[in-house]
């Protein structure tokens, strides 16, 4: 696949290696782990390319230079440097679990190259590059960056992006020539064990100076172990995403109450003023029937003590009630003459 002309070639093509060791290098010259990554410009173009790295993991990584201009035909060799701190981290995870807790890097790197004008590059040339990895000046290293942030919101501007993936590689060199002095057998399965059980087969040896078929016992209680403590892992993942989902049921039931007591408590003063009316007129309601019934019984009780004592008669003087109580003439002079 042919590259556009404002693209750099990139070596290594699509993964940058670090070795993690447990101590300073073999060498002894520095205790940290890095690697080089060579820019090249392939001159289908006269004019400079600019160059930019980044990374997912800024406090992971030093790298030296980030920025820069390369010319036609030349190349700029990039230095990226593990932090101590991490790599310690790293070294600590392979010694509990083995090469897998390393073979599953999520850093990445992503670099951009672009074209720059002839006035743009023409500042850097002949310009002295400073300490190690070869950084511009202050000033030079600002105009870069105003570039850049340039580059970004201008649509016109063509910009080469090529990703390239971490892998962390642990060197046990000398821990397996130790095991192999000790009397271990070359290429057994020890060596692929992390390097906290290689010590332990090998204080064994040193002790009791195990036989082949102890050794291989040994070996197989170790990885036996180790398929526990992946078991233990995986099943503490699967309880953390069941406590996860748990806790999203929880709040998304907490805002719909959250939003339903809110909406009430808009709607507070009608709902509120309903329930009092309704809570008046039972009342009222009530006081009216109870009241009417004492009415009904007090009445039928004056009536029968009215008729018991003759005085009901009287009733029948009333113009029209009379009538309606059956109340004629006749009889009217039958009590006056009984009178």
């Amino acid at each position: 696949m042919s590259l556009p002309p404002h693209a750099l070639e990139i070596d290594p093509e699509s993964s940058l290696q670090f070795t993690i060791t447990r101590g300073p290098a073999k060498d002894g010259s520095d205790d940290v782990s890095r690697c080089t990554m060579t820019l090249r410009h392939p001159g289908h173009t006269n004019k400079y390319l600019a160059f930019k790295v980044k990374t997912t993991q800024p406090r992971r990584y030093l790298v030296r230079p980030n920025q820069g201009i390369v010319a036609p035909n030349s190349s700029e060799t990039v230095t990226i440097i593990l932090v101590g701190k991490d790599r310690e981290v790293l070294w600590s995870s392979y010694e509990r679990l083995g090469q897998s807790a390393l073979d599953h890097s999520k850093d990445k790197f992503l670099v951009q190259s672009c074209e720059v004008s002839n006035e743009f590059s023409a500042k850097f040339n002949n310009e002295p590059r400073l300490g190690e990895g070869g950084q511009y000046k202050k000033e030079l290293v600002e105009e870069l960056t105003a570039m850049w942030n340039s580059a970004s919101s201008n649509s016109k501007l063509e910009v080469y992006n090529k990703k390239l993936h971490v892998r962390h590689v642990a060197d046990t060199g000398a821990t397996t020539a130790g095991g192999a002095a000790a009397g271990g057998a070359p290429g057994s399965a020890n060596t692929s064990l992390p390097t906290s059980f290689q010590e332990g087969v090998d204080k064994r040896n040193n002790a009791d100076k195990m036989s082949p078929e102890q050794l291989s016992d040994e070996v197989s209680n170790l990885r036996r172990k180790y398929d526990e403590l992946v078991a233990f892992s995986v099943n503490l993942t699967a309880e953390r995403d069941i406590l996860n989902n748990t806790l999203e049921q929880t709040k998304r039931d907490l805002n719909r109450e959250m939003a339903t007591r809110t909406a009430l408590e808009k709607q507070g003063l009608k709902v509120g003023s309903r329930s009092h009316d309704a809570k008046s007129s039972k009342s009222s309601g009530g006081v009216s029937a109870k009241t009417l019934l004492i009415v009904v019984v007090v009445a039928c009780l004056s009536a029968i003590r009215a008729t018991n004592l003759g005085s009901l008669d009287m009733l029948g003087s009333v113009p029209m009630f009379g009538g309606m109580l059956g109340f004629d003439s006749s009889a009217k002079k039958m009590v006056r003459d009984e009178l």
